[in-house]
């Protein structure tokens, strides 16, 4: 079955093409990013299988003009992977919050698109951009089926004393405030894929998944299930992360709104936008140039890193505490597969409880590898998400039943 893969940001269109044979065999056929959508310059990257990678500047004045370059792209009489764009079977979505109404992934329809946009209070940067994104497909694409992957769906196993706030009930039933995760599809996959790497039944196990990146969640996973995650109510609370400010007490949230004279949707951006690494250093939000002005000795850049490894170490051994041990710490993401200088730091806190890290297993860059050694008592390792795997399993599953 040959499926598109669609994770759509606020300004990007992230896809993969793929002809799934069954869950395990597989083949990547292109994959690329539409960037910068809405803004003068625009970038489009498309990579087929097994050719150079091509990448164009032009303006993408929206969503659904991306999605155009993009099938534009997978159709072209020269670069193109497939003759037509009848050769699509199946369209796959990520979508970030799907608040408690969805346990699973769901085929799309009236109903689910509702819900999706009920949700988007809860992601006001990344609900409202998969909703264009799937109305993209419908309009160049009308009968094709689409499918939705939920990141909120992995973390519907979390207990209510997980879940919930200490806010009065009533705002619980009536506005659905609770604790809903993020990057559930990557903490599933990495906990499976980990386990199996590792040599450990995941349905008898105790694993810590770091999925660490421009947005960072940590995620408590017990034979199998979540019984707690980092994020909250929105991807903004856990750890500090590249715009997002990260856990904070909500008074002074009231404070600076009062001291800066700013709006809620203003304040909300302040966190969001414009706080993190970004706020810390005063300088950048991406860690790979955060990396290289800490090297140079900024005090700020400094503060920002170790202020994350901190969060990371405190947020792992609340999860040990909670499971009453742990089997297997997982690393992935963008930074937690690429910078084995983060991950020695934080590993090397836990080694009271015999883990031992294994420093040469430790310089793998964004390839499966155990990173402890052979007498650690808890395994490490690190282990590079496929969030696209898992949308294009469920929505073949979701179709294929659809035929049945």
């Amino acid at each position: 079955m040959i499926i598109l893969v669609i994770n759509c940001g606020s300004s990007s269109i992230k896809y993969q093409l793929l002809d799934m044979k069954n869950d395990d065999i597989f083949d990547v056929i292109a994959k690329g990013i539409a960037e910068k959508i809405g803004l003068p310059e625009g970038i489009l990257q498309y990579a087929p299988a097994g050719k150079e990678k091509i990448v164009r500047e032009l303006p993408i004045a929206d969503h659904k003009v991306g999605m155009q370059l993009i099938l534009e792209a997978l159709t072209d009489p020269e670069h193109g992977v497939l003759k037509s764009l009848e050769d699509i079977e199946a369209v796959g979505h990520r979508i970030v919050q799907g608040g408690d109404f969805f346990s699973g992934s769901a085929l799309v329809d009236d109903d689910v698109l509702k819900k999706i946009d009920f949700c988007s209070d809860f992601a006001p940067l990344h609900n409202p951009a998969h909703l264009l994104g799937i109305q993209a497909i419908q309009h160049v694409l009308p009968t094709v089926p689409q499918v939705v992957t939920f990141d909120t769906a992995f973390h519907q196993t979390m207990p209510p004393h997980a879940y919930m706030y200490g806010l009065p009930y009533e705002y619980y039933e009536k506005y659905r405030v609770r604790r809903y995760g993020a990057h559930g599809t990557s903490h599933q996959f990495v906990a499976q894929q980990g386990a199996k790497f590792c040599g450990i039944d995941i349905n008898n196990s105790k694993i810590i998944t770091c999925h660490l990146g421009a947005g960072s969640s940590i995620c408590a996973i017990q034979n199998g299930k979540c019984v707690d995650t980092s994020m909250g109510f929105s991807p903004l609370e856990g750890m500090i992360m590249g715009t997002r400010v990260g856990n904070i007490d909500a008074n002074a949230v009231i404070y600076l709104e009062n001291k800066l004279g700013v709006t809620p949707d203003e304040m909300s951006t302040i966190l969001n936008r414009k706080s993190g690494f970004l706020g810390v250093s005063q300088q950048t939000s991406d860690a790979r140039e955060l990396d290289a002005l800490a090297n140079s000795g900024d005090p700020k850049a400094k503060l920002a890193l170790k202020k994350f490894t901190f969060d990371i170490i405190k947020l792992i051994g609340s999860y040990i505490a909670e499971m009453n041990g742990v089997d297997l710490i997982v690393f992935t993401g963008g930074i937690g597969e690429h910078n084995s200088r983060l991950r020695r730091r934080v590993l090397e806190n836990f080694s009271y409880m015999g883990l031992a890290v294994d420093y040469e297993a430790n310089t793998a860059w964004a390839e499966d590898a155990v990173i402890t050694a052979p007498n650690s008592t808890v395994k490490a390792a690190l282990i590079c998400t496929n969030e696209e795997l898992v949308i294009a399993r469920d929505t073949m599953h979701i179709v294929e039943s659809l035929e049945d």
